[in-house]
């Protein structure tokens, strides 16, 4: 019996409308074997969540530009514990200020990546932290 996938959302919250940096996450996801949906642009936090639920993922990765991490990204986490996925691994890559990570940290985000990241790192630390075992 061979190993399930690691499962990822990525998600696009808010109105920032520029995705090239999720695409090249979510293909780099894909390309290291684990399954990814894509949510598009412009969601919200409960559409986000219900998505995450629906799929039954064992990550989400918001990407986020416009500045409203701190209000999205905790009520994501928010939404995603009060639908019983408290183990659901939950990233934010974008522009974030370095002073705010210890807080979005402090809220339930797992990780924060900036931009420069490599994704070798992004995937290396899903996969050091998601279980996979079907």
């Amino acid at each position: 019996m061979s190993e399930r996938k690691i499962r990822v959302l990525v998600a696009k919250p808010g109105l920032d409308g520029h995705d090239r940096g999720a695409k090249v996450i979510a293909r780099a996801l894909r390309d290291a074997g684990m399954e990814v949906i894509y949510t598009g642009l412009r969601q919200t936090p409960e559409m986000i969540a219900a998505a995450a639920v629906q799929e039954d993922v064992d990550a989400v990765g918001i990407s986020i530009l416009s500045g409203a991490h701190k209000t999205l990204c905790p009520r994501i986490v928010d939404l995603l514990k009060q639908n019983g996925m408290d183990d659901t691994l939950v990233l934010v890559g974008g522009i974030v200020p370095n002073e705010d990570i210890a807080d979005l940290k402090a809220k339930g985000i797992s990780e924060v990546f900036l931009p420069g990241t490599s994704t070798e790192d992004i995937v290396s630390y899903i996969r050091q932290h998601v279980r996979a075992d079907g």
